[in-house]
């Protein structure tokens, strides 16, 4: 039944993100963080889950081209999910608009364009190769995805004053600590919906077909909390 919660059981868990771990650049790390968000999507929040299941065939095509085109990992497409549940017209209480949640000043940066008439960010495609070239640039500054991952989320300001703080570590487990409350979580929901996506159906989650192309609720990351 669609909307019955499953148990979490650790050792599944763990077993199963270290094979999606084997197969990626990313450090998915188990722990009980990471947990906290999983059982967000995939008990939770399971509505949102199954919205982002419809929306993927529409959007993953396009950010994976995209994605293969800046030879970037394709993962990074379940950054979307973290960001704006695959919602291009997302507006966070900060401003930050699209399918990955720019502000002005940041979209302005790679070219995204806002006027009284359109806003850039609001293009899947535009906003897309956007977020490649801007963690393209992240990831020569860090060299490590978890650590774009947390600079993208929290600008690279915070993460270089959270490595100082760890005293240089150049890991994201390391500096979590330092790093700001929203960042502190945003990683663990990135892994979790790379499990979620792959696990999907183990826990009854399935795509809401009549949702693909109808207009939806905007939901973004900083919308959700592992411990609501």
């Amino acid at each position: 039944m669609q909307d019955s919660a499953r148990p979490l059981v650790d050792s599944i868990l763990e077993q199963r993100l270290a094979a999606l771990d084997a197969q990626t650049p990313f450090d998915l790390r188990y722990n009980e963080y990471t947990k906290a968000f999983i059982n967000l999507y995939v008990n939770k929040k399971r509505k949102l889950s199954s919205s982002v299941l419809s929306l993927a065939p529409l959007y993953f095509p396009m950010i994976e081209e995209v994605l293969d085109r800046f030879e970037m990992p394709l993962e990074l497409k379940y950054l979307a999910v973290v960001e704006s549940a695959l919602n291009p017209s997302a507006r966070s209480h900060a401003g930050a608009q699209g399918l990955w949640q720019f502000m002005y000043r940041t979209g302005k940066m790679y070219d995204l364009e806002v006027t009284s008439y359109y806003d850039d960010r609001m293009n899947p495609y535009k906003a897309t190769v956007a977020a490649c070239e801007f963690m393209t640039d992240l990831y020569k500054m860090y060299g490590d995805w978890n650590l774009v991952l947390a600079a993208y989320n929290s600008g690279p300001g915070n993460v270089n004053k959270a490595i100082r703080r760890s005293g240089g570590h150049k890991d994201y487990w390391k500096i979590r600590a330092w790093l700001p409350r929203e960042t502190r979580g945003y990683v663990p929901a990135f892994i979790a919906v790379n499990y979620m996506m792959n696990y999907a159906e183990e826990y009854g989650l399935y795509p809401e077909n009549n949702q693909l192309y109808s207009s939806h609720v905007a939901v973004s990351y900083t919308h959700l909390r592992a411990h609501e």
